[in-house]
């Protein structure tokens, strides 16, 4: 893709195309007359989305960037946008109080038997001994104290940990485990908190497993039959990541035999209806007022800062890169992660008689990006002629910065 849009910032408005209902308080980041933002847009500059499942076919070759108000990308085809040089962006962390929240909310619900107590309630018919029936029936929901009971947190980032200061704050003991836990992850969690060794560790220690890792093939089915055996008789198992995370069919034959007590998700399943024990949210983790603006903040000023000044935070397939401006002519360039991209690029920079003021190269894993900045404007001859170099994925004039507006 090469981006040929003249230098000067606010020619033509930006247009953005969402998908799904994006909260409208965040929306109005974007300044008007600077941005065109609508649902669908023909030939965006970007897409902003939450659930919707984006197709390849459906990124016009205009579209510079993808955003998703939220944290994890399954519905987003990843791979292709990294071919394309398209950073695919996100929000970490933003809905975290908002799933701490529900699951704090679901290990109690769990452990009151709430959800059949409300039911049996609300299927008693009126009567004249509609109290004694009340009273009657509220032995078959006796339910135990979390104070005192292990929690197991599998996933110690930004959701798990505050998961696990909320349940200490509550008087469970609290393990975990992760294995790509940094010590500064370590560190943010309360001193009584134990790491584990493994998975299976918390599987065998907790009356609660609480299930916080993004869906990879090495974390598809964690919970399966063979971890399940491991967990005490009548412990509960509570997943608000991603439901491919547990098998459903391991699952559903532990809640059936015994083995777990209760099954909490937000991940409803034709195979979960009508089953004891099996509480299936309908996606409520981040279906707050609060959750849903700040995670469309963010992504919105992450879209504003690549648009306008080039710059890369929070993309899944983009390495970080920040350069502060040496001039008002900027180049973005995404290329494959290859030996001799900056000497290429270089060269044919300086073949058309361009000085280079500054520049700033970082890789993540394939995908390598670019931060030029030159002491004169790039034609767009330069662009096509460095879209040419093999290895270049994407290539584009950054307008001159502008008065920052949030």
């Amino acid at each position: 893709m090469v981006e040929d849009r003249p230098g000067a910032a606010g020619a033509m408005p930006l247009r953005i195309a969402t998908w799904n209902a994006i909260s409208a308080k965040a929306l109005r980041r974007f300044p008007a007359g600077a941005y065109e933002v609508g649902h669908a847009l023909a030939d965006p500059d970007a897409i902003l989305l939450r659930s919707h499942a984006l197709e390849a076919s459906a990124v016009a070759a205009t579209v510079k960037a993808v955003a998703r108000s939220g944290a994890g990308v399954n519905n987003i085809p990843v791979a292709e946008m990294s071919r394309r040089g398209i950073p695919v962006f996100n929000a970490p962390g933003a809905n975290a109080n908002a799933v701490k929240e529900l699951v704090m909310a679901a290990i109690l619900l769990a452990a009151r038997n709430l959800v059949p107590a409300i039911d049996a309630v609300r299927a008693l018919a009126p009567g004249p001994d509609w109290e004694k029936r009340v009273e009657d029936g509220k032995k078959a929901f006796a339910g135990v104290e979390v104070r005192g009971k292990t929690l197991a947190v599998v996933g110690l980032g930004a959701i798990g940990g505050l998961v696990a200061e909320a349940a200490h704050a509550l008087g469970l003991r609290v393990v975990g485990h992760d294995p790509k836990a940094t010590p500064e992850t370590l560190a943010r969690l309360p001193s009584p908190v134990r790491v584990l060794a493994s998975v299976d560790e918390c599987f065998a220690a907790a009356d609660f497993i609480t299930l916080h890792v993004p869906l990879l093939e090495s974390t598809r089915h964690l919970a399966d039959a063979r971890r399940l055996a491991l967990c005490r008789p009548g412990a509960v198992l509570l997943n608000f990541s991603r439901a491919a995370i547990v098998d459903e069919e391991a699952v559903a034959a532990a809640v059936g035999d015994g083995r777990l007590k209760a099954y909490v998700c937000d991940f409803p399943s034709p195979r979960f209806a009508g089953r004891p024990g099996i509480v299936a949210l309908p996606h409520l983790g981040a279906s707050t007022e609060e959750a849903e603006e700040a995670s469309a903040a963010m992504v919105i000023d992450q879209l504003r800062d690549f648009l306008e000044d080039g710059t890369v935070r929070n993309a899944v397939n983009f390495p970080s890169v920040e350069m502060p401006r040496g001039s008002p002519f900027r180049v973005a360039i995404a290329n494959a992660n290859v030996p001799n991209m900056l000497g290429m690029i270089s060269s044919t920079m300086a073949a058309s008689g361009l000085n280079i003021h500054n520049m700033v190269n970082k890789s993540k894993g394939e995908v390598a990006y670019t931060l030029v900045d030159l002491d004169s404007e790039a034609s767009g001859e330069v662009l096509r002629s460095l879209s040419r170099i093999a290895g270049v994925l994407s290539v584009r004039r950054v307008p001159p910065p502008q008065e920052p507006s949030r």
